[in-house]
């Protein structure tokens, strides 16, 4: 028995969204998201769910008011960000963009030498998209974040 399931990592990020369906179906469109699994609950709710974005699975499930359980619009936001390394930054951050997500930081070449971006999806979780582009020194990376200070 390995006690870490067949394609699960150390650390799955797990989110609680206000229409979990809705979102399964956003993420599809957004990140070509693989769905694996889903149990409808007797009220047609998503008690737990799991789709797959590149080699990684997400768990997700509905909003849960009776079990303290809920999503980051509740909280008008979340202060955690998933990141997403990707082949093209440029292509996945424009059709998350059309599938519905919203710009909060836009694509750029960044200091620390990817190419990066953030969006908020519809059920207010923040996804930053990026691409390595260029390997960078940690004293460049220093010097680059230091100058933007000034």
């Amino acid at each position: 028995m390995n006690p870490i399931p067949e394609g699960m990592h150390t650390v799955t990020p797990h989110l609680i969204c206000a229409g979990a369906a809705e979102a399964i179906e956003f993420y599809k469109n957004a990140f070509d998201a693989v769905e694996l699994s889903r149990m409808p609950g007797s009220d047609g709710k998503v008690m737990h769910a799991s789709i797959r974005i590149g080699d990684s699975v997400i768990m997700l499930n509905d909003e849960m008011p009776e079990w303290g359980s809920f999503g980051a619009k509740h909280f008008k936001g979340s202060p955690v960000t998933i990141h997403l390394y990707v082949e093209n930054a440029d292509a996945v951050f424009e059709q998350a963009v059309r599938a519905g997500a919203k710009v909060t930081v836009p694509l750029a070449d960044m200091f620390w030498g990817d190419r990066y971006g953030k969006v908020e999806d519809p059920f207010g979780h923040q996804w930053s998209i990026g691409t390595h582009v260029r390997d960078v020194s940690s004293e460049e990376m220093q010097k680059a974040m230091e100058q933007m200070g000034s």
